[in-house]
C-alpha cells in the first residue's frame, strides 16, 4: 500500500509505504539492530523482548539531522524510567550509538538499515528517500498501540504532550454498536 502526499519536506511530496496503524491495534513485532555500549558488533532486539512494559517508538529520518536530534533529546527529558524509549531509523547502528554516546543519552537506538520490513509494517517507509517518516508510537505492555502519530511535515516535531498523555492514560476502546 502506498500513500502519496502524506509526507513532505519543503515542498517535496513523498510517498509513504505501508498502512497507517491505529490505537487499539496490535503493534507489529519487529527485529532491529542495536549496538550496545562497549560492544563491537550489533545485536538484535525484538519488540516482544520488552513485553509487559510501555514502549515509545521515536521514529526519525536520520539522527544526523537537526530536527531528529532535537526530537530525540526531547524524549530523553520527557519520559520516566518506567517507559522504554527506542529511537528507530535506517541509520547504521554505529552512527546511532555514536550519537547516543556523544549526547550521554540513556535510551536505545534501533536500526532498520538491513530491511524495509519495519517501515512497511508501521507504515513509515518513505519510498523516494528509503528513510523512515517521522512518527511516534506508544505501545502498552500487552502490545497494543495506545498512540500513533504520523508527522506529515518532516521539518516539524511531533506532538510530545499527546504521546506523554497516552503513556499515562489507559487505552479507551471504541464502543461497539448493538447488532
Amino acid at each position: 500500500m502506498e500513500r502519496k502526499g502524506e509526507a513532505f519536506e519543503e515542498g517535496i511530496q513523498l510517498t509513504v509505504v505501508g498502512a497507517r496503524l491505529q490505537p487499539g491495534q496490535k503493534a507489529p513485532d519487529f527485529t532491529l539492530e542495536t549496538l550496545p555500549p562497549g560492544q563491537g558488533m550489533p545485536s538484535s532486539i525484538r519488540l516482544q523482548d520488552t513485553a509487559g512494559k510501555v514502549r515509545l517508538l521515536n521514529v526519525i529520518n536520520s539522527i544526523d539531522t537537526p530536527v531528529c536530534q532535537c526530537e530525540t533529546r526531547r524524549w530523553e527529558e520527557l519520559l520516566s524510567e518506567d517507559v522504554i524509549v527506542y529511537t528507530v531509523s535506517m541509520d547504521l547502528p554505529f552512527a546511532l550509538q555514536r550519537w547516543l554516546m556523544e549526547e550521554k543519552a540513556k535510551h536505545q537506538a534501533l536500526s532498520s538499515h538491513k530491511s524495509e520490513e519495519f517501515g512497511h509494517a508501521y507504515g513509515v517507509l518513505l519510498k523516494e528517500w528509503r528513510l523512515l517518516q517521522r512518527a511516534v508510537f506508544v505501545i502498552d505492555g500487552d502490545g497494543l498501540i495506545r498512540h500513533a502519530e504520523y508527522v506529515a511535515d518532516q521539518m516539524q516535531e511531533p506532538d510530545y504532550q499527546a504521546a506523554v498523555q497516552a503513556v499515562t492514560q489507559p487505552l479507551i476502546h471504541p464502543k461497539k454498536s448493538p447488532a
